[in-house]
Parts: C-alpha cells; structure tokens; sequence
C-alpha cells in the first residue's frame, strides 16, 4: 500500500477490497436475482411477455448509457459524492419496484435503477487506482474480480428462493435493503482518494474532449473489447439458465446451485491466480494465459456439444474452467486501460464498463434468445465471444508489442 493509501485507508487490504467489491457487484447482482420472479411478475401485474423483457432491457441500456458519466462525474466531484448519491438513487429505485402496481410502472423504475446501479462498478476502479501502485492494484482488482463474478451467479438463486418464499415483491425489498447497508458502509468507511487538486471541469467542452481522447485511442478500444466482451461467455450460460439447465440438462430448479458452484470456484481460483501473480510476471503473458484456458474451455465444450449427450458434469467443469480464464487474465486488461490516461481514470472505467454492458445487454436480449434451447449452440454464442476479446488482444499486442510487457510495479 502506497504511503497516501496508508493514510486514507488504515484497515486491512482485504477489507477495502470487500468494500469496493460491494459496489461493483451491486449492477449485476440487480439484473439477475429477479430473473426467476418472471412468472410471479406476469402474474401478478399481467404484464406481457414483451413487457418482462423490457423491465430487463430498459434496466440493461440504461445501465450502459449512464456508464457513460459516473466517471466523468468522479473525476469531477471526487468519488465519494458519486458513489453515495448513486446508492441512495438506487435503494429509492428498489423500493419503487417493491410498490409498482403495474408492468409500465416497474419497467420506469427499472430504468431508474439501470440509471444508477453502475457508480460503484465504475467508481470502484478508480479508486482503486488512485490509491495503489500498480502491482499492488491487480492484487485489489483481483479480489474485487472475484466477488464481481460471483454476483450473478448466486442471484438467481438468492432471488428463487425468495420469490418461493416471500414472493416477487420480496426480491426488490432485499435489494432495497442490500443499498441500504451499501450506503451505510460506504457513508462510514469510504475514503475520498481523488485530491481536488487533480480533478478535471465538468465544462461539456472539456468532457467532449476526454470522450475523444478516450474514444480514438485505439489501445484503449481494444484493452476495453478484450475485457468486456469475453465475459459474456460465461454470462450467456447465466442468461439461459431455466431453458439449459431445465429443458437441456434436465436438472431441477433445486440443483441449479451446482452449476453456478462450479462458476463460482472457477471465478476464485482465476483471482487468486492473477493476485498472486501480480508484481512477478508481465500483464501481458498473464492475459495470454486467460485466453488459452479460455480457449482450451471453449473448444472442448463445443467438441463435446457435437458429440456427445448434454452433460451436467461436463458443463459444470468447462464453463468453470471458462470462468478460471476470465478471471486470470480481466484484472490486467483492466489495469492497463486505466494507466493510459491516469488524469482521467474515472472517465476511462466509464467507458470500459459502457463497452461490457452494452455487450451484456446484446447477449441478455439478443443472442441469448437465439441460442438458449440448444446446447451446441451456446457452446458456438461463448466460443465466438471469446474470440472476439482474442482478436482485439491479437490486434493490440501487434500494434503495440510493448505495452504490458513488463511486471507491474509495486511502488
């Protein structure tokens, strides 16, 4: 921990490490625990088919363009402001939720939720970096990495369990309470590691200006492609659960837990890896070794699809070994792209996370659909998302052999 961080931050790493976790998870966690409630939700509103999908699609684009501006406003204000202000909006959005008394009404408090629900991902990354160096950050990152991944698969089952017992409504009520304590955490704990000295005008000029400097780095691009887009192959599998697992595997809604238990110890064996190799081998050759267990995943889970019956076990073993590879190598690329430009971290996690959750909201509502009902074709959707955070990696390193090609620092 750098002198600076000591003094702001004087409890154990791990703990700032849970903290920030809380925040980054807080936007998937939204989107996926009230997934099983869809036909509670329909019943009880009579909301439509299109209309379920739109308290999902509204949330998931909405999300994505204010991703676009809790950077910028962190680099702004400080990080503490966004941060609070944003958990507050969403806690009232929840609660929204928990009273809508028709479909119309949950899909605009849906979109309120999306508005807000991305401060702490974004925020969480900057504040990281503003008070780590950078071998010390990937170990920070890696933790968060862990528990950020962890998020969507244990809300389905956190969100079937309460629509079982206590209804739909009950699933809004508990993310109400999740803010609650998020702000109370933060409001208490959450230091303010942005110096007023270092922050940037809110002027729309000059915010254009850091979209453009951002936007035609064409390092930054692609750093933000390989990070974002690979982690919609293990996330398509998260969306397509009741027909994959249900219809496909013929598994019961009760075991469902152990297919995302797999996802979950490929999720901490990846971030414990790549913490423990921060500092002692080069960005670069980490990524590379995400990408091939990721690969190595991927064309075995097709192999199989082609081949041989749906498998339970083999599923729960290739995506987890997916989700290892994901998780190796996403604390790096994070890293390097936030070091591009270090006067406007903030605005670059904004733009790394629009990148992933315009891509999740492609795959929730577009892709997903197309490929849930057969398993050779999740396998193909996963296998060509991956390739495409691959190609922009393969692009980069061609581009630019010299960036990430030394251990990061620890002071």
């Amino acid at each position: 921990m750098s002198e600076s961080a000591g003094a702001l931050w004087r409890a154990p790493r791990w703990a700032l490490a849970v903290l920030l976790a809380g925040l980054a998870s807080l936007g998937p966690f939204a989107i996926d625990t009230y997934l099983p409630a869809f036909g509670g939700i329909s019943q009880s509103l009579g909301a439509s088919p299109l209309q379920l999908q739109q308290t999902l699609s509204v949330y998931l684009f909405a999300f994505a363009f204010m991703n676009l501006f809790h950077g910028a406003l962190s680099d702004s204000f400080g990080r503490r402001p966004v941060v609070l202000a944003g958990l507050a909006v969403f806690t009232l959005s929840a609660v929204g939720c928990a009273l809508a008394a028709d479909a119309s009404s949950l899909v605009a408090w849906r979109a309120l939720q999306g508005l807000c629900s991305g401060a702490g991902m974004v925020v969480s990354r900057a504040v990281v970096r503003d008070l780590f160096a950078p071998a010390q950050a990937q170990k920070v990152m890696s933790q968060i990495t862990l528990f950020f991944g962890i998020a969507p698969a244990i809300a389905p089952l956190i969100g079937g369990w309460l629509y079982v017992h206590a209804g739909w409504r009950s699933i809004f009520w508990f993310l109400a309470a999740v803010g609650v304590v998020l702000w109370l955490a933060n409001w208490r704990l959450l230091p303010e590691t942005l110096p007023r000295a270092q922050r940037q005008s809110f002027h729309p000029v000059h915010l254009l200006r850091g979209y453009a400097q951002l936007g035609l780095d064409a390092r930054f691009v692609l750093l933000a492609l390989a990070s974002g887009i690979p982690f919609n192959g293990m996330f398509i599998y998260v969306m397509s659960a009741p027909a994959f697992l249900g219809e496909i595997l013929q598994v019961a809604p009760t075991d469902y837990w152990w297919f995302f238990a797999g996802t979950i110890v490929g999720i901490m064996g990846g971030a414990i890896l790549s913490g423990r190799l921060a500092g002692h081998i080069a960005p670069l050759r980490q990524v590379r070794r995400g990408f091939v267990v990721m690969s190595v995943a991927c064309t075995l889970h097709l192999l199989w699809s082609l081949a041989m019956p749906a498998s339970i076990v083999a599923s729960i073993a290739l995506v987890a070994l997916y989700s290892l590879g994901w998780s190796l190598m996403v604390p790096a690329v994070t890293l390097m792209a936030l070091d591009l430009h270090p006067m406007r971290r903030g605005l670059a996690s904004s733009l790394q996370s629009t990148v992933g959750a315009v891509a999740n909201g492609v795959v929730a509502g577009v892709v997903a659909p197309l490929v849930m009902h057969s398993a050779s074709g999740l396998a193909s959707a996963s296998a060509a998302l991956m390739l495409c955070g691959l190609a922009a990696w393969t692009v980069l390193r061609r581009r630019w052999p010299a960036l990430g090609s030394e251990p990061a620092r620890s002071h």
